[in-house]
Protein backbone atom coordinates (compact mmCIF):
# COMPACT_ATOMS: atom_id res chain seq x y z
CA UNK A 1 0.00 0.00 0.00
CA UNK A 2 2.92 2.31 0.73
CA UNK A 3 4.16 1.90 -2.84
CA UNK A 4 0.69 2.55 -4.28
CA UNK A 5 0.45 5.77 -2.26
CA UNK A 6 3.87 6.88 -3.55
CA UNK A 7 2.97 6.12 -7.16
CA UNK A 8 -0.36 7.95 -6.88
CA UNK A 9 1.13 11.02 -5.15
CA UNK A 10 3.91 11.46 -7.74
CA UNK A 11 1.63 11.01 -10.81
CA UNK A 12 3.78 8.16 -12.13
CA UNK A 13 0.81 6.39 -13.74
CA UNK A 14 -1.41 8.25 -16.19
CA UNK A 15 -5.08 8.48 -15.09
CA UNK A 16 -4.47 6.69 -11.77
CA UNK A 17 -7.11 7.83 -9.32
CA UNK A 18 -5.85 9.84 -6.37
CA UNK A 19 -6.76 7.40 -3.64
CA UNK A 20 -5.33 7.11 -0.16
CA UNK A 21 -4.59 3.55 0.81
CA UNK A 22 -4.47 2.66 4.46
CA UNK A 23 -1.20 1.13 5.49
CA UNK A 24 -1.38 -2.62 6.19
CA UNK A 25 -4.98 -2.81 4.93
CA UNK A 26 -5.67 -4.87 1.82
CA UNK A 27 -8.79 -4.70 -0.29
CA UNK A 28 -10.76 -7.91 -0.71
CA UNK A 29 -9.46 -8.52 -4.26
CA UNK A 30 -5.84 -8.07 -3.13
CA UNK A 31 -6.36 -10.44 -0.23
CA UNK A 32 -7.84 -13.09 -2.52
CA UNK A 33 -5.13 -12.65 -5.16
CA UNK A 34 -2.25 -12.65 -2.70
CA UNK A 35 -3.32 -15.39 -0.34
CA UNK A 36 -0.37 -17.11 1.21
CA UNK A 37 -2.15 -19.94 2.97
CA UNK A 38 -2.10 -23.09 0.88
CA UNK A 39 -5.25 -25.10 0.33
CA UNK A 40 -3.60 -28.40 1.18
CA UNK A 41 -1.01 -29.19 3.79
CA UNK A 42 2.34 -29.87 2.12
CA UNK A 43 3.55 -33.41 2.53
CA UNK A 44 7.08 -34.76 2.50
CA UNK A 45 5.91 -38.34 2.12
CA UNK A 46 6.71 -39.99 -1.20
CA UNK A 47 3.76 -42.16 -2.17
CA UNK A 48 5.54 -44.04 -4.93
CA UNK A 49 7.96 -46.92 -4.36
CA UNK A 50 10.12 -46.80 -7.49
CA UNK A 51 11.13 -44.53 -10.38
CA UNK A 52 8.64 -44.15 -13.26
CA UNK A 53 5.75 -45.43 -11.14
CA UNK A 54 4.01 -42.06 -11.53
CA UNK A 55 4.90 -39.32 -13.99
CA UNK A 56 3.33 -35.84 -13.97
CA UNK A 57 3.15 -34.19 -17.41
CA UNK A 58 2.22 -30.78 -18.71
CA UNK A 59 2.72 -28.83 -21.90
CA UNK A 60 3.51 -25.12 -21.96
CA UNK A 61 3.69 -22.59 -24.74
CA UNK A 62 3.85 -20.85 -26.98
CA UNK A 63 6.57 -18.96 -25.16
CA UNK A 64 7.73 -15.55 -26.31
CA UNK A 65 11.31 -16.75 -26.55
CA UNK A 66 12.49 -19.60 -28.76
CA UNK A 67 14.53 -22.43 -27.27
CA UNK A 68 18.05 -22.98 -28.55
CA UNK A 69 16.62 -25.44 -31.06
CA UNK A 70 14.06 -22.89 -32.30
CA UNK A 71 11.02 -24.36 -30.51
CA UNK A 72 8.23 -22.45 -28.79
CA UNK A 73 6.57 -25.26 -26.77
CA UNK A 74 7.85 -27.42 -23.95
CA UNK A 75 6.78 -30.74 -22.49
CA UNK A 76 7.58 -30.99 -18.77
CA UNK A 77 7.71 -34.43 -17.15
CA UNK A 78 8.29 -34.96 -13.42
CA UNK A 79 9.00 -38.33 -11.79
CA UNK A 80 7.00 -38.49 -8.56
CA UNK A 81 9.51 -40.80 -6.84
CA UNK A 82 12.73 -38.86 -7.44
CA UNK A 83 11.22 -35.45 -8.34
CA UNK A 84 13.58 -35.48 -11.30
CA UNK A 85 12.28 -33.21 -14.04
CA UNK A 86 12.77 -33.41 -17.78
CA UNK A 87 11.86 -30.61 -20.20
CA UNK A 88 11.53 -31.51 -23.85
CA UNK A 89 11.24 -28.59 -26.24
CA UNK A 90 8.99 -29.14 -29.25
CA UNK A 91 7.96 -27.07 -32.27
CA UNK A 92 4.17 -27.52 -31.97
CA UNK A 93 1.66 -29.08 -29.61
CA UNK A 94 1.08 -31.85 -32.13
CA UNK A 95 4.63 -33.08 -31.55
CA UNK A 96 3.93 -33.85 -27.86
CA UNK A 97 3.01 -37.49 -28.53
CA UNK A 98 6.10 -38.25 -30.61
CA UNK A 99 8.34 -36.50 -28.07
CA UNK A 100 6.79 -38.45 -25.20
CA UNK A 101 6.98 -41.77 -27.06
CA UNK A 102 10.68 -41.26 -27.74
CA UNK A 103 11.26 -40.14 -24.13
CA UNK A 104 9.39 -43.18 -22.77
CA UNK A 105 11.53 -45.64 -24.75
CA UNK A 106 14.78 -44.02 -23.68
CA UNK A 107 13.92 -43.59 -20.00
CA UNK A 108 12.41 -47.07 -19.58
CA UNK A 109 15.57 -48.63 -21.04
CA UNK A 110 17.77 -46.40 -18.90
CA UNK A 111 15.92 -47.08 -15.61
CA UNK A 112 15.15 -50.73 -16.32
CA UNK A 113 11.49 -50.40 -15.38
CA UNK A 114 8.25 -49.42 -17.07
CA UNK A 115 6.08 -46.34 -16.69
CA UNK A 116 3.02 -47.27 -14.63
CA UNK A 117 0.89 -44.14 -14.36
CA UNK A 118 0.79 -40.74 -16.03
CA UNK A 119 -0.96 -37.73 -14.51
CA UNK A 120 -1.79 -34.66 -16.56
CA UNK A 121 -4.25 -31.79 -16.64
CA UNK A 122 -6.48 -33.84 -18.99
CA UNK A 123 -5.76 -31.45 -21.83
CA UNK A 124 -6.66 -32.37 -25.39
CA UNK A 125 -2.96 -32.81 -26.14
CA UNK A 126 -2.85 -35.85 -23.79
CA UNK A 127 -6.34 -37.25 -24.30
CA UNK A 128 -6.30 -38.47 -27.85
CA UNK A 129 -6.23 -41.74 -29.73
CA UNK A 130 -2.43 -41.95 -29.98
CA UNK A 131 -1.86 -41.49 -26.23
CA UNK A 132 -4.69 -43.94 -25.46
CA UNK A 133 -3.14 -46.64 -27.70
CA UNK A 134 0.28 -46.02 -26.12
CA UNK A 135 -1.24 -46.37 -22.63
CA UNK A 136 -2.97 -49.63 -23.53
CA UNK A 137 0.35 -51.14 -24.66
Amino acid sequence: MHHLNRIASKDLVIRLLKLKFERNKLCEACQTGKQTKSSFEPTNVVLTTRPLELLHMDLFGPSRTKSLGGNYYGLVIVDDYSRFTWTIFIATKDNSYLAFKKFAKVIQNEKGCRISTIKSDHGVKFQNERFNKFSEK
